[in-house]
């Protein structure tokens, strides 16, 4: 049952872009659809926590933190990848974006959190190669720069947010970290709204159903079968098994928007994923921030990953 959750997480997260491009298509703004996705998948998680008492007891620094990492890390990332998304293929950007295991890897290893090994190195050394395969097999002129930068940033916002995150998750449960942090993106996209002359929620009914996909779905579903699978198999095994995440990305791209991928690019995407796998596998010794899980705990692509993860796995 854990490997079948995991999987089920992966499969919810790699609609999101899918969901998303459909949104655009019934004329949904970028920060409409935010603010929609957030403010329905909040309501949601902060009605489980309080039903479970994961946000019984909580340190107000704790709540604090959580909704900082929201407001401001999580929403510049989640800003960055919809609207990349705007402007590239859904299949493209899936790739791009999972590139963040490597940058994560760079940076523990960087300042200290982590210890450089000869399997990392070559691991790094395959997502770059990989990466490079995925833009330049797109050929000249065929990718927007600027897309391509945000959905790099991207990848890099949230490198940055896993960081700061992993400084602070351990004493926050992971369902009630996912809360707070959707709450806080919902605070942030609401302050948008407002600074923007509100929310234009006036678009059509197709577009409302992919919002209430993503928010759903894409969102709840995804922490939460992620969390149920990742107490059953543990960070290592669930890392491996998200990896399923882009290519359901690509598949459900070519089949609704015909978009398809070379075969430079379909091999750079499978360098990408096989560099992810090999920064997954454990070693003989647990290393810090994600216990050599690179995506050990996406915490449904909200909270971060392993850090939250590990205050509820195995419980």
């Amino acid at each position: 049952m854990g490997p079948a959750l995991c999987l089920l997480s992966a499969a919810a997260f790699g609609t999101m872009a899918i969901f998303g491009k459909l949104a655009y298509e019934a004329d949904v703004g970028v920060s409409d659809l935010l603010l929609v996705r957030f403010a329905v998948a909040s309501a949601v998680l902060l009605a489980i926590a309080e039903a479970t008492g994961a946000l019984r007891a909580l340190p107000r620094r704790a709540v604090l933190t959580g909704l900082l990492m929201g407001g401001v890390g999580y929403a510049a990332q989640a800003g960055l990848f919809f609207l990349a998304l705007e402007r590239m293929d859904a299949s493209i950007l899936a790739l791009l974006l999972y590139t963040y295991p490597a940058m994560v890897t760079v940076a523990a290893i960087a300042i200290g959190r982590e210890k450089g090994s000869r399997r990392r190195t070559v691991a790094l050394a395959v997502a770059c190669a990989g990466t490079a395969l995925v833009l330049l097999g797109a050929g000249t002129g065929a990718l927007d720069p600027l897309a391509t930068a945000m959905g790099l940033g991207a990848a890099l916002t949230y490198t940055v947010y896993i960081l700061v995150g992993d400084g602070v998750v351990g004493a926050i449960p992971a369902l009630a970290l996912a809360a707070l942090v959707t709450t806080g993106a919902t605070m942030t996209f609401s302050v948008v709204a407002v600074v923007t002359g509100g929310p234009d929620l006036g678009f059509a009914a197709s577009g409302w159903i992919a919002l209430a996909a993503i928010a759903l779905v894409s969102t709840v579903v995804a922490i939460l079968a992620f969390f149920a699978g990742l107490a059953r198999v543990g960070p290592s095994a669930a890392s491996i098994l998200s990896t399923l995440e882009p290519p359901v990305t690509v598949a459900l791209a070519a089949i609704a928007f015909g978009e398809s991928l070379g075969a430079v690019q379909l091999a750079g995407g499978g360098l990408v994923l096989l560099a992810v796998v090999l920064l997954a596998l454990p070693s003989g010794r647990a290393a810090g921030l994600r216990g050599q899980s690179s995506r050990a705990v996406r915490e449904a692509e909200l909270a971060w990953g392993a850090g939250a993860g590990r205050g509820q796995s195995r419980s």
